[in-house]
């Protein structure tokens, strides 16, 4: 009797649930998406398999299908519903304004407009943040991203939104308005809308609009930086990821047609109360006229915030005045250039993404060739002094330090203080960071550094440096006084930023955002207007005779025997020296130290025709720059791996790579520029297109 009531308990046998596993809706995936599906948990897989169902159902595909322009939500599939149940009616396109997000805040209403375009209404004090890519235009009320401000009529603005960096956020910014009600507030935002958005559009921002609230237009942007990039095996995701947890929605679909998606606030940008003090006490010495241009130096230890805080800050300035200068002192982290080099650059538009998404032509700038100044100091500051000597002080400069902090790198922070005698001095600390001394004025004023000595106060409350009048270039009128620097004033700001890196990854991480930076620069080869990315091996070269140019290997002696091997399938620097070296002899003309010269650009060596005795240089310089390079120099800056390995297009035998190498050879080391056992630039030379451009 026992048995017979616990086999009463019992639930349905296991061919009742088999037959309910099979009759559930089949959902095809692809390998790739079911290897994604695989180390998700039980709940995590089942609803995402439920959302793509839905998305199944809806005739569309949940990562293309904001494409094809549609706005519902996916219904449930048929298969979910009773029998005798009515159809459920179609939901609305438009989301509920009352709807709450995760946070418990209001969300954003968003609503598409058609390929590629979508509006967003932000209530005043409300943030988006979004990762991708895309254009964005204020048609009513005031936004800030990045420290920018976007009021109406203003021109739209390109973001850039890697997962590489904090995410951006479009924050809705309280404009003042004279006294308006509500109708004439929105009688005058539909004006303003008429000539961007339809009846229907209008429509429906109207509904929604509340008072001081802002509407931006938000844009797919075709860029050709960030195609090229995205178009390497690994780096798709830099711009915009996929996650199976995501909502599949009309919102979802809008953003996804623009080329952009929503993100939680936390992965924002998020000042400290320093930070933000700082740059409101420097943005209102830069606008007074009575100091003059104010020179701000930014200094602190590695993966402190000191770049994204420059990006901030100039974005903010350029909210009042026309121009920033900006003097990148890093050479590992550069922000405008590929690693490796000093620049002075003079800023007019805002910074709105990561390093490489904005690289620019720079005023004046010197190929040091090596990320780090470690075992070259001298020739650092001799470059420093060679580029700030163009400095005009016709705008607020900025001065980006590098991450070394400890020992030599102290002692040559406080060369570069003395040297460039900052007004501000921003100094970066966090709890991560290693100990740095403050660097105060009466710290600089007492302390040797690494090529200077310890000057006692004047009578003018400042100090004097003999040893740098001789090397810097000033006006006249600077002439005629002593070159005397006054002290400076130290702002402390304190980081919480949150540290994804570790000394056993931090290397790697950044040698990834260098080969980012390089990536950006070669994006410049193909036109903006190229719907195909091909291989570099099919583009026309420049050529160069050998006689044309000079060439010096800085980050390494090597023989000269050895010096076109090394130059072959290389990164070069594209430079200009005060001597003629043209028709000197039949070449290759070798320099015999690192000249303190003028960088053009860069390019890649493509090959090397011994017969013609030609280079063969693919560079995005246009013929009447590269007219007066006579100069290229290989430094230690490497042309990236995916270059040679993962180009779009590749077929066949891969150009410069074999997995047949000795490493034993004499010169087979990473000074030689191999850095793996898959990269060599002699054994498979790719044959040479019949066509070239010619620079005489």
């Amino acid at each position: 009797m026992a048995d017979t009531l616990l086999l009463l308990k019992r639930g349905p046998g296991r061919p009742m649930w088999l037959r309910v596993r099979k009759s559930r809706p089949k959902l095809m995936l692809s390998r790739r998406s079911r290897r994604r599906l695989g180390p998700l948990r039980w709940c995590s897989r089942r609803r995402w398999r439920r959302r793509l169902l839905q998305a199944q159902a809806a005739g569309v595909d949940w990562r293309e299908s904001a494409c094809k322009g549609s706005r519902a939500a996916a219904p449930a599939p048929e298969a979910w519903r009773p029998k005798n149940a009515a159809p459920r009616p179609a939901p609305s396109p438009a989301p509920a304004p009352a709807r709450r997000g995760p946070a418990g805040g209001p969300t954003s209403p968003v609503r598409h407009l058609g390929p590629g375009r979508a509006l967003l209404l932000l209530p005043v004090e409300q943030g988006f943040t979004f990762s991708g890519v895309c254009r964005l235009t204020c048609l009513y009320g005031q936004v800030e991203v990045f420290g920018f401000t976007i009021s109406q009529g203003q021109p739209a603005q390109d973001a850039f939104s890697a997962c590489t960096h904090s995410h951006l956020t479009i924050n809705a910014v309280h404009y003042s308005v004279p006294e308006k009600s509500k109708k004439e507030m929105k009688r005058e935002a539909r004006t303003l809308l008429r000539s961007h958005l339809t009846l229907e559009d209008r429509s429906w921002a109207m509904k929604n609009f509340s008072p001081l609230c802002s509407v931006v237009l938000l844009e797919r942007v075709k860029s050709s930086t960030v195609d090229f990039i995205s178009s390497y095996l690994g780096l798709s995701d830099v711009f915009l990821q996929e996650s199976p947890t995501l909502q599949i929605n009309a919102q979802y679909l809008a953003l996804r047609s623009v080329g952009i998606r929503k993100e939680k606030r936390k992965k924002g940008l998020h000042l400290t109360e320093s930070a933000l003090a700082a740059l409101e006490e420097l943005v209102h010495a830069s606008c007074e006229e009575v100091d003059g241009c104010p020179i701000i130096l930014v200094c602190g230890s590695q993966d402190v915030g000191k770049s994204t805080f420059n990006r901030y800050l100039i974005n903010q300035l350029l909210n009042s005045i026309s121009c920033v200068d900006y003097l990148e002192c890093d050479l590992g982290q550069t922000e405008f250039t590929p690693p490796g080099c000093i620049s002075l650059f003079n800023i007019t538009e805002p910074i709105l993404g990561p390093p490489f998404t904005h690289q620019r032509t720079p005023q004046k700038m010197v190929y040091y060739g090596k990320p780090s100044c470690k075992e070259g100091c001298e020739n650092y500051i001799e470059i420093i002094k060679y580029v700030f000597s163009s400095y005009k002080r016709e705008a607020p400069l900025i001065v980006n330090t590098m991450g070394w902090v400890t020992d030599d790198g102290l002692l040559l922070l406080v060369d570069l203080i003395r040297l460039l005698a900052p007004s501000h001095v921003v100094q970066f600390s966090s709890a991560q960071s290693k100990y740095m001394p403050g660097l105060s004025p009466e710290y600089v004023e007492r302390t040797d550094g690494l090529y200077t000595k310890s000057k006692s106060k004047a009578r003018n409350r400042g100090f004097e440096l003999p040893e740098f009048a001789e090397n810097l270039e000033f006006s006249d009128e600077d002439k005629e006084c002593p070159l005397i620097f006054t002290e400076h004033k130290l702002i402390g700001v304190h980081s919480e930023f949150s540290f994804r890196k570790t000394e056993r990854n931090r290397e790697s991480h950044n040698r990834i955002l260098r080969d980012l930076a390089v990536l950006g620069y070669l994006g410049q080869l193909l036109a903006p207007t190229s719907k195909v990315l091909g291989p570099f091996h099919g583009l026309v070269p420049y050529q160069v005779p050998f006689n044309a140019v000079a060439l010096r290997i800085t980050h390494s002696d090597v023989a000269p025997t050895h010096v076109l091997y090394a130059l072959n399938a290389s990164w070069v620097g594209l430079c200009r020296i005060l001597d003629d070296v043209r028709g000197c002899t039949e070449g290759p003309i070798l320099l015999a130290q690192t000249p303190i010269c003028d960088c053009l650009g860069f390019g890649i060596c493509r090959g090397i025709d011994m017969e013609k005795r030609l280079y063969h240089i693919l560079t995005p310089l246009p013929p009447e720059q590269l007219r007066s390079v006579n100069c290229l120099l290989v430094g230690a800056v490497a042309v990236p791996h995916s270059v040679f390995k993962s180009q779009h297009g590749l077929e066949g035998t891969i150009p410069y790579v074999t997995t047949d190498y000795n490493f034993k050879l004499p010169g087979a080391s990473e000074k030689m520029g191999i850095r793996e056992a898959q990269e060599i630039p002699e054994e498979k030379i790719h044959p040479k297109p019949k066509l070239h451009r010619k620079i005489s």
